[in-house]
């Protein structure tokens, strides 16, 4: 007989690391342990069938145990919970919560998927009817069975991550009005604020209500004259919010206890400790999945990135090594997508605050490219932004919004990312052009070549953020758009001569002074930017121009 392999948890790593145990060993034994009734379905699908793109509850159901049986010899058992781990004699204690009866179990090799708990805020009134999270097939069926009984009309969803802005948009798309309350000062926390603004002003123009930089005091029920089904959302700057319906979106933590009773290493994190091969502070314990810390691929940190698809491949990787195989786990880059309405967001590597936080020095490209050739239909505008290193040039992160084709740029990115690439790689790719998809210079091929021309000194950046704290006794701004562009808004004090003029007036321009050059998206300010240069000027570029810059003051808002 082989080894015995016992797994904590199913889902996405549990599961992978299940089949592929299989896979690579026929004699062996294995048992997946998971105290939910469901060992193997599409959490990610959650929000979907709340909002009936998804009608058919099954297609959520991934695996049964059956056929997890049937297909790999897999001992699968829901409802069963591990409630202690003794390391000496190599078995764990599993309880059956069908039963309440406990038996002990051996192993010779032990795989901890426990999976992340959703975040529940400890604040007077949290416990009140009509409060849910949504993490299991359970929790969805009792949002939606609450939301169906009680003719639920008004929805607060606390926290802006990415659950709880699908479960904002997919409310919204049942009917509900639609709150969202976040305490940072924007949603989705992996992106740079600017980014994030496009999905502020996409939010409001969907009629859901932000409150931002506002974080939760309490949940009180309803007042005379307020009509709240389920409570009334008080938040920071007092403010009452009535909800019929309240999901808390507040982020996950590890579910290391497990771990923590039987004495393995955590992290600084909070996650399981695991070394490149997966393996635990027991060479016999594995640990894959939203409980662990993983290191960030790009700065090389303690962090805790959960996310499905790197659970999968921890799943696998943890396989392999149980039975020799020796794979290594890379580290995680965090790379993700979400559907706001009618934009996509997008992201991978680190951002502008994690590269601070950790202090490795980066510059940053703004481009506002079309998707795809702009004389074919349908061409959307993108709002990219990329990250890099300014000695090497090498990628550390980029963030794309847009309505079209940001998911084959941000994957591109990832896997340039990846792969050790550097600006000047990115810049010479050859991706497939054709006009209903792409641009003869894509802009993943844009976005490398102005950041080569920032690293050359063909031309030196400003920020968005920077505008803001220009001495204007020694700096002048200067907008070379078309007039007619100005009437959509202006940066302050600043000078307006057209591109197209420039050279004509460089006399009305004062030597002594830098020039901050913008346009619309930032090519035809580089342009300026160029002739004055070359002219004896000193300038910068402001990085993503107007677009940049009024996104994020419209954001903020």
């Amino acid at each position: 007989m082989g080894k015995r392999v016992l797994i904590v948890g199913g889902v996405a790593g549990g599961m992978s690391a299940a089949t592929r145990a299989r896979r690579l060993a026929e004699d062996a034994e294995i048992v997946v342990f998971e105290r939910g009734p469901h060992v193997s379905f599409a959490n990610c699908g959650l929000p979907y069938y709340l909002g009936g793109e998804i009608t058919d509850r099954n297609k959520l159901l991934v695996q049964t145990p059956e056929r997890l049986m049937a297909a790999f010899n897999i001992d699968v058992r829901a409802r069963a919970e591990v409630v202690a781990i003794d390391r000496a004699a190599r078995q764990v204690e599993v309880r059956n919560l069908a039963t309440g009866m406990s038996s002990y179990e051996r192993y010779d090799a032990l795989v901890l998927s426990t999976g992340a708990a959703p975040i529940v805020p400890r604040v007077p009134g949290a416990e009140r009817p009509g409060h849910f999270i949504l993490r299991s097939l359970d929790d969805m069926d009792a949002i939606d069975a609450w939301v169906r009984e009680r003719g639920a009309e008004k929805a607060v969803v606390v926290g802006g991550g990415f659950i709880g802005l699908e479960v904002a948009e997919q409310f919204h798309r049942r009917g509900l009005q639609v709150s969202v309350v976040e305490r940072n000062p924007q949603v989705l926390k992996p992106f740079d604020p600017e980014l994030a603004a496009h999905l502020h002003a996409e939010l409001r123009k969907r009629g859901v209500a932000l409150h931002l930089n506002n974080g939760l005091a309490r949940f009180d029920a309803p007042a005379a004259g307020e009509d709240a089904g389920a409570s009334v959302v008080v938040l920071a700057n007092g403010a009452r919010l009535a909800a019929d319906v309240v999901i808390l979106g507040l982020g996950v933590r590890p579910e290391s206890k497990l771990a923590r009773d039987a004495g393995l290493d955590l992290g600084t994190t909070g996650g399981i400790k695991v070394d490149a091969h997966l393996r635990t502070s027991d060479p016999n314990i594995f640990a894959v999945g939203d409980t662990i810390e993983v290191t960030h691929a790009v700065t090389g940190k303690p962090a805790l990135i959960p996310l499905g698809g790197p659970a999968n491949r921890q799943g696998r990787t943890a396989a392999d090594n149980i039975f020799g195989i020796g794979t290594k786990y890379p580290g995680t880059l965090g790379t993700a997508s979400v559907r706001v309405f009618d934009l996509t967001a997008a992201v991978t590597g680190a951002n502008e605050a994690l590269l601070t936080a950790v202090g490795i020095a980066f510059e940053a490209v703004h481009l506002h490219p079309n998707s795809h050739a702009g004389y074919y239909p349908g061409a959307k505008p993108l709002a990219l932004k990329v990250l890099f290193a300014p000695d090497t040039g090498k990628l550390l992160g980029a963030q794309v919004v847009g309505a079209d084709g940001v998911d084959k740029r941000i994957d591109v990115l990832a896997t340039a990312l990846r792969a050790g690439m550097t600006v000047d790689d990115i810049a010479d790719l050859e991706l497939s052009y054709a006009p209903p998809f792409g641009s003869a210079k894509d802009p993943v091929n844009l976005a490398g070549m102005a950041a080569q021309n920032v690293r050359a000194g063909r031309v030196a950046v400003i920020q968005w953020d920077e505008i803001a704290r220009l001495d204007r006794s020694h700096t002048l701004v200067l907008d070379v758009r078309e007039t007619k562009e100005r009437e959509g808004g202006t940066i302050p004090g600043s000078v307006h001569i057209p591109l197209g003029d420039l050279r004509a007036r460089l006399d009305e321009l004062p030597r002594d002074m830098e020039i901050v050059a913008h346009c619309a998206t930032g090519q035809r300010s580089y342009n300026a930017c160029r002739v004055l240069m070359q002219n004896g000027f000193r300038c910068r570029n402001l990085a993503g121009s107007f677009k940049t810059w009024k996104a994020a003051q419209d954001g903020a808002q």
